[in-house]
């Protein structure tokens, strides 16, 4: 089931994000590599979009990929997420945005592991970590 489409202005996500998660999210900025809250975290969970909730990707699809961003093999649910063209710096990459809000989640590129051969490379600032509870 994909979540409906949410919109809001720049005032209104500026009121609920920090700087760096709306410059991540609505601006489609990159945070620096090895400075995201997750990518070395190895806790059990659902991460989800820090802009509207949606569940995007779970902690078993996560991989230490050396990259410095928190990277996944398999989206949670792929309904939730959506693949653009970015043409951005001169490069040809796909990026990936929350189907639900339209938030700028990070780029996907086709060297992963299996099972899927991809990997979603994401910045922590557009992800919230929804801990399993033990």
């Amino acid at each position: 089931m994909r979540h409906a489409k949410i919109e809001k202005t720049d005032a209104e996500w500026r009121s609920q994000l920090d700087a760096d998660q709306f410059h991540v999210t609505r601006e489609k900025g990159t945070e620096r590599a090895f400075t995201g809250q997750y990518w070395d975290c190895d806790a059990d969970g659902t991460y989800h979009c820090i802009c509207c909730d949606a569940p995007l990707f779970r902690s078993e699809a996560k991989f230490d990929s050396g990259c410095g961003w928190p990277s996944f093999h398999t989206a949670h649910n792929e309904k939730l997420i959506d693949e653009h063209v970015d043409r951005s710096f001169g490069m040809s990459r796909t990026e990936v945005t929350c189907h639900a809000c339209g938030a700028h989640l990070g780029h996907v590129f086709p060297d992963g592991p299996a099972p899927t051969g991809q990997r979603y490379c994401i910045n922590s600032a557009s992800l919230k970590l929804e801990k399993d509870e033990s």
